[in-house]
């Protein structure tokens, strides 16, 4: 007879199928009326899909234990197979409905046994499998796998539990870690390619290679072309969605794997294209990475975040047929950085009529000015330091630093002024010519297609009908695609020619060489002027006093070289002007000289002094408030 272990039973009574046990089938004495009285579990799971396939012997015992439960005593009526979790991991208790399941059945006390094969089948997270064993104690359930009955109440199944839950986890972390390591050994070797996004095609023997459809390609060309033009993710994608540009991708699963298919381009695509580093030629592997914050908050489901290049695992450069240079997709990066509305970037322009919103910075605690529309015609740029921190920084009005800005860049784009209207006339004919070939494109492969059905309905005896009907719809399907997209290339026709006329010619060129009414024409976007001074201003740096209308502004021009300006800007008081008590004694003066207030108001508008906030000069209502500010003085 085998020795009694601290519970009183011997290794045989703790024994379940796939043991050495002697005594199979006979009831443990941990086992009590209570127990039988009550659901006996089997939980049962398998941690892929992939083995739920291949390990089928697995299944088949976890299966079995029912049997087993009826051994130990337990009516068949009561024992309840719990197997919603196949295919699902252990690693956490988030999308797996089954084990939720037991836990409820066992905190409503209605579970007298549960049985897994193993105790990793329960859980792989300590975190789930202690709270289970913590259940089952408060409310006196067994747990059992292959090598025993345990009892969560008692301190020694308790340790061998706890060592097993461990090891548990222990183990799915070993594994884990083994299968990563494996991926990132082989992709230090730029060989881990799972898929390739669109404009790319992998071969059967793992090659990247330029997908062989010229449509397809030149899409991707124009994405990339566009960008470099237009310097917007939005006005890139507002533009493709304008001349309904598609994109042609290859299927990745089901049984059209592998064929051509053409969609819309979504946002999230052109996310993809334009952040991908293949399409500069290199090859890439650990661009995202799991975020636990993101995940515990969907329930479990797998959030992923980019990280910047600096914690990529791998980044090979000039390992992959490319559509732009290294130093282009760096720049591109560097761009869509910039046009983030955050603090450290200056954003996209926008239509405000602000020029300088993302370039203007205060002189004295060194941020960036925001633009603030009070009214919509005049708007105001403010240091939100002062907003937030309560300090002695000031703002001004849009309309003196603006029209400076807007000077200084018309006078640097004169020299330049015949030869930016010949670049307007071929950016205009290539923007032409590049839709024109799309279209032309898009029809060839729709007569393709067309002439496709064509000959499959050809092809087949003309006695099968039932092959012949489903062909026949085909075909005609085909063609009135075809004739909807001539239609359409008609109606984009008649908007835009194929070549410049010669009236469009002459007001491109009549436009180009007068800069200033372009710039000045209320038909020209806000937004425009704005990416126009981007191109040739850094920044530029404010330096506003409380005391004085008088405003120092410094020019930092693209290259490095800095100018200096001064302008006068709108105040709010009589008394924030530099020269107010010049201004009183003047008029005093001029009051002691005979002069009468109309005349007085002439005179201060002639002598070039200028009032705080009207452009219209001094008048006789404003002489008479300062002579009253005059007098309560003395």
């Amino acid at each position: 007879m085998s020795n009694p272990d601290a519970t009183g039973r011997s290794p045989a009574d703790r024994t379940l199928p796939g043991g050495s046990s002697a005594a199979f089938g006979r009831r443990s004495t941990a086992i009590s009326d209570r127990h039988l009285s009550k659901w006996a579990i089997i939980y049962v799971r398998q941690s892929s899909t992939q083995q739920i396939f291949d390990h089928k012997e697995s299944r088949e015992r976890q299966y079995a234990l029912a049997d087993y439960a009826a051994l130990l005593g337990w009516p068949r009526e009561r024992i309840l197979v719990i197997d919603e979790d196949q295919g699902r991991s252990g690693r956490t208790v988030e999308q797996r409905p089954g084990f939720q399941r037991l836990l409820a059945e066992v905190t409503l006390d209605h579970v007298g046994l549960v049985l897994g094969l193993e105790l990793s089948r329960l859980s792989r997270s300590s975190k789930d499998w202690y709270h289970l064993l913590e259940v089952c104690a408060i409310f006196g359930t067994l747990l059992a796998d292959q090598d025993g009955i345990y009892d969560p109440n008692d301190s020694n199944d308790r340790l061998v539990l706890g060592l097993k839950g461990t090891m548990s986890e222990v183990e799915l972390t070993t594994m884990r870690n083994r299968l990563e390591r494996g991926k990132l050994h082989k992709a230090e070797r730029g060989e881990l390619i799972l898929t390739v996004p669109c404009g790319y095609l992998k071969l059967p023997h793992g090659e990247v290679v330029l997908d062989p459809d010229e449509q397809v390609r030149a899409t991707v060309q124009l994405v990339f072309d566009k960008f470099a033009e237009l310097g917007s993710f939005g006005k890139v994608y507002r533009y493709l969605k304008r001349n309904k540009i598609y994109a042609g991708g290859r299927v990745q699963q089901g049984p059209r794997r592998g064929e051509l298919a053409w969609r819309p381009i979504s946002r999230a695509l052109l996310h993809r294209m334009l952040h991908h580093p293949i399409y500069a030629g290199a090859y890439s592997y650990g661009r995202r990475r799991v975020d636990p914050k993101r995940t515990a908050a969907n329930g479990g489901k797998v959030r992923m975040r980019y990280v910047p290049m600096s914690e990529w695992k791998v980044l090979q450069r000039d390992r992959m047929p490319a559509y732009i240079t290294w130093e282009r997709y760096l720049a591109n990066q560097e761009r869509l950085l910039a046009n983030r509305s955050w603090p450290d970037a200056p954003g996209v322009p926008r239509v405000g009529a602000a020029l300088l919103p993302g370039l203007l910075v205060c002189g004295a605690c060194g941020r960036r000015m925001h633009a603030g529309y009070r009214t919509k015609a005049k708007p105001y740029y403010e240091c939100m330091r002062r907003k937030l921190e309560g300090s002695a920084c000031c703002g001004l009005g849009a309309a003196a630093v603006d029209d400076l800005v807007s000077q200084q860049v018309l006078r640097a784009l004169e020299p330049a002024a015949l030869e930016l209207s010949l670049q307007a006339m071929r950016n205009v004919h290539q923007e032409r010519e590049r839709l024109h070939r799309h279209w032309a494109q898009r029809l060839e492969r729709a007569v393709h297609e067309a002439q496709r059905a064509e000959r499959q309905y050809h092809a087949v005896e003309p006695e099968n009908r039932l092959v012949a009907r489903s062909l026949e719809l085909r075909w005609e399907e085909s063609l009135r695609a075809q004739c909807a997209l001539q239609e359409e290339y008609d109606r984009f026709l008649q908007d835009q020619p194929g070549q410049l006329s010669e009236d469009e010619r002459v007001r491109i060129l009549a436009l180009a060489g007068d800069i200033p009414t372009l710039w000045n024409s209320p038909q020209t976007p806000a937004a425009d002027r704005k990416e126009i001074v981007r191109l040739l201003v850094e920044r530029v740096v404010v330096h506003v006093r409380a005391d004085s209308e008088r405003t120092n502004v410094d020019m930092v021009w693209r290259g490095g070289i800095t100018t200096s300006h001064a302008v006068n800007r709108s105040v709010s008081r009589y008394e924030s002007l530099s020269d107010y008590r010049q201004l009183l004694k003047r008029i005093g003066q001029l009051r002691h000289d005979g002069l009468t207030i109309a005349r007085v108001a002439m005179q201060l508008n002639k002598e070039g002094y200028r009032t705080p906030r009207s452009r219209k000069g001094y008048t006789s209502t404003s002489v008479r408030k300062l002579l009253s500010r005059q007098r309560q003085k003395a």
